[in-house]
């Protein structure tokens, strides 16, 4: 079997698994990065007296702004990629997202100071600035979207079956890493430079993902089918089909999009926690939480592959859901910065570990002919109703505080795996076995 470091060094002799892992480490290490900058802006655009109201509002809005670009790119994204090209896919992604934090920068740097009066609590208000951004981050969050399925679909070309587990947590934990580094690195500029400046960091990310981009030499070309559907439409609707046809894969989106809504409501109040109820108006404390998030999945990410999860990959996502859902409930019952930094890492890890398990089980049952359209059903089953949750995340905050939100979304989490763990029985027995042939499965690089 070899020593840890030569299973892993064996990944960097495949061609340009290098080049793909710096790349897509950068592209995703991105969007946290002007997320930051938004989320602290926005939570700091009101007076302290009406953050946990109109600031609430306020960047529960950013997320539903987003809602039908990143779901009309989810639906049609799957088959893109199944049909096109995914690096010239990944490279147009790219590029979108590079415009998209160009507009960002100039909203912030000319900063109108405009307001626009708007129905809820008495007084509320969106800067004109705010109102603005809504449009730019919505843009990157659909070529983000975009971006995912088709990095994805990619994976299988470049290892074996047998270091799909190692080869998806090594490239999410660099590019948990890089998260961790950006937002930190945001956080920090926010104290000490303009929010404009802040956003030079992920522009500069996006730029460099693109070159590398440019230069990178396989073919990858999907395999298609010769009875393949002739129009995108119908394109869509097989991959539908494949997935109903597929039960654990079903219960599995119907999972995702229940708790990933919960996740919504808590943390698009991740900064006013922060700021409101630990009491710290410090960016750069704002950036550590996000970063001891981000370095707790980079560790899930890695670890999930040496752990034997493969043959019960459901079972284990559906442990470290419940594991999830104890995080948030203790994020709810501290006030101490030093309790809550290892609660948010525990809650990365437990993300990570699902993240790895459910990208490697895909990878290695779907054949790749619908593979992209399995990802981006993921997407929309995924993401469908986090902007929603973020929505509904302002206004349960808004009724109750951020301490109660956290403890209502930890209890509801918690609970629904214990649910899941009874009720969902395909997706207790959603896996692969690393050394056998799928049937109907696409035959992995190398082999």
């Amino acid at each position: 079997m070899g020593t840890t470091a030569d299973r892993y060094s064996a990944l960097f002799q495949r061609e340009s698994f290098g080049t793909f892992l710096v790349a897509g480490a950068l592209q995703y290490a991105a969007p946290p990065a002007v997320l930051v900058v938004l989320l602290f802006r926005v939570a700091l655009a009101y007076p302290a007296a009406d953050r946990e109201t109109f600031g609430a509002l306020a960047l529960s809005f950013l997320g539903l702004a987003s809602t039908l670009p990143t779901l009309a790119a989810a639906f049609f994204a799957g088959s893109l990629v199944d049909r096109h090209d995914r690096g010239r896919l990944m490279r147009a992604a790219n590029l979108v997202s590079l415009l998209a934090t160009a507009w960002l920068a100039a909203d912030l740097y000319f900063d109108p100071a405009r307001h626009f009066p708007l129905p809820g609590p008495a007084g509320f208000y969106l800067p004109l600035w705010v109102v603005i951004a809504y449009p730019g981050w919505a843009l990157m969050a659909a070529s983000t979207t975009v971006f995912r399925p088709a990095y994805n679909t990619t994976v299988p070309r470049l290892v074996s079956k047998e270091e799909l587990g190692r080869a998806n947590g090594l490239l999410y934990s660099v590019a948990a890493a890089a998260v961790a580094a950006s937002t930190v690195a945001s956080g920090a500029l926010l104290t000490f430079v303009s929010s404009t400046e802040a956003v030079a960091v992920p522009f500069l990310l996006f730029l460099t993902t693109q070159v590398l981009l440019l230069g990178f030499p396989l073919d990858l070309r999907p395999n298609r089918s010769p009875t393949a559907p002739s129009s995108l439409w119908s394109s869509v609707r097989e991959g539908f089909a494949y997935l109903l046809g597929r039960r654990d894969l079903f219960e599995m989106t119907l999972a995702a999009l229940v708790i990933n809504f919960l996740v919504a409501v808590a943390l698009v109040e991740l900064a006013l926690y922060v700021v409101s109820w630990l009491g710290l108006v410090s960016g750069i404390w704002y950036g550590a939480v996000v970063a001891a998030a981000t370095a707790g999945a980079g560790v899930g990410l890695l670890g999930a592959s040496h752990l034997p999860f493969e043959e019960r990959a459901g079972r284990f996502i559906l442990g470290f859901v419940f594991l999830d859902g104890l995080a948030l409930l203790g994020l709810a019952s501290t006030r101490s910065i030093w309790e809550a930094l290892p609660l948010v890492f525990v809650y990365g890890v437990s993300t990570g570990m699902i993240t790895t398990m459910f990208l490697s089980t895909v990878q290695a049952t779907v054949p790749d002919r619908v593979m992209g359209r399995v990802f981006a059903a993921d997407e929309v089953g995924s993401y469908a109703l986090v902007p929603v949750g973020q929505w509904i995340g302002g206004l349960v905050t808004l009724a109750v505080g951020v301490r109660d939100t956290y403890l209502l979304t930890g209890a509801a989490i918690a609970l629904f795996g214990l649910v899941m763990l009874i009720a969902f029985r395909s997706l207790r027995r959603f896996g692969y076995r690393p050394r056998a042939p799928e049937p109907g499965a696409s035959g992995p690089a190398g082999s």
